[in-house]
């Protein structure tokens, strides 16, 4: 082979390598422009049917906190957010009143005692009288005393015996009166001492040291440490409830972390407002996560499962249709869905196992659409 004809090879390779990488760079930077699909693989597993909630956490039960009596405040141990325990002395109010009465009562029955001990002023009076009737009634036997003024003389004699009687059941009843007084003065005292009914977290305090609060004043509010999971159903839905069906339950606090549940209690009765139903949830939280009142959320109960379905997430769906990346390019699919809960859903047909599905902005595409793939954890 000549010298030319050997250039003119060598030429041609160096042009057919330089243009393979022109189109090897020309389609490195088509496909590096092509948008990217966050995809995740359709997997066969188990299917739930589910019935869809709204859930609140709520305190198990608030006090408000009042005083029985009227006073002064003296001293509190009241602060927003104090964690208190069953029986804590929380609020003193001013005895000062209350123990000079009692102090007052005390006297009164010590001398109502007396007077009972001593019996009725009457007494000797009325042995007297009983002696001098003793006498009348021997000489009227004997005939020196006129009977109908004898008789006269034993009506007086009783009168007296029943007066007598009388003063003695008033001073026993004085004495009873009194310590029922104390007794109800005690008591009095008693409640201005304030606790707590139970073990709770002050939420609000509406009286303070020094202030004249009157009887069943509100004092504080109290909330309970412990907490329910109410969860609101739909009247078409509750048909299927029952008691220890499991539970999935996502609250807006904490993300898209989902916990376990179990159905523990049912309301029977709808709220006539909004014509749904009340169910309560036992919720498994990891140690450290507290639930506070006022949490709002999602659920879904599981009402029957299906084995080795074809999953995908709930968010691939665009009405009856999923976007399937097939070589490269998006393919719209019709599929039929079956069972789906919080965030899955089973497709009955339309979709194989493996095959990718679009999860995140849609609407960037189209069918045909040559994309870039990216995995997402399902």
């Amino acid at each position: 082979m000549s010298n030319a004809n050997k250039k003119s090879m060598n030429w041609g390779m160096r042009l057919g390598l330089v243009a393979l990488g022109l189109i090897l760079i020309g389609w490195g930077v088509a496909y590096a422009l092509r948008p990217v699909a966050f995809v995740v693989a359709a997997v066969r597993g188990p299917a739930v049917r589910t019935v869809p909630g709204t859930v609140e956490v709520k305190a198990e039960f608030s006090i408000v906190l009042k005083s029985e009596v009227e006073g002064r405040v003296i001293s509190s141990e009241l602060e927003i957010g104090k964690s208190v325990a069953k029986n804590e002395a929380l609020v003193q109010i001013d005895t000062g009143d209350v123990d000079l009465d009692i102090e007052r009562i005390k006297n009164e029955i010590t001398a109502a005692q007396r007077k009972v001990e001593l019996g009725s002023t009457l007494r000797p009076e009325v042995l007297n009288a009983k002696d001098t009737l003793d006498n009348l009634e021997r000489q009227t036997k004997a005939g020196a005393y006129p009977a109908a003024e004898f008789e006269k003389q034993r009506r007086l004699y009783q009168q007296l015996q029943q007066r007598m009687e009388l003063d003695e059941v008033n001073n026993r009843l004085a004495l009873e009166n009194f310590e029922n007084s104390l007794s109800a003065r005690r008591r009095e005292k008693s409640k201005m001492s304030i606790a707590s009914p139970s073990d709770g977290v002050v939420t609000d305090v509406t009286a303070r040291v020094g202030d004249l609060i009157g009887s069943n004043s509100p004092i504080a509010t109290i909330i309970s440490v412990g907490r329910t999971v109410e969860a609101k159903i739909s009247e078409e839905n509750f048909a299927a409830i029952r008691l220890g069906q499991k539970a999935s339950v996502r609250f807006l606090t904490f993300g898209a972390d989902q916990y376990n549940a179990v159905i523990s209690k049912i309301l029977p009765a709808a709220d006539p407002t909004t014509q749904r139903y009340t169910v309560f949830l036992d919720v498994a939280l990891p140690a450290g996560r507290v639930l506070l009142p006022g949490l709002t959320g999602e659920v879904s109960i599981i009402i029957s499962e299906r084995p080795n379905a074809i999953i995908i997430p709930r968010r691939a769906l665009i009405g009856e249709y999923v976007y399937v990346v097939n070589g490269g390019k998006i393919d719209q699919r019709k599929v039929v869905k079956g069972y789906d809960s919080l965030n899955q859903v089973e497709i009955v047909s339309g979709l194989e196992a493996g095959e990718q599905v679009v999860v995140e902005q849609q609407d960037r595409f189209r069918e045909g659409d040559r994309v870039r793939t990216k995995p997402l954890s399902n």
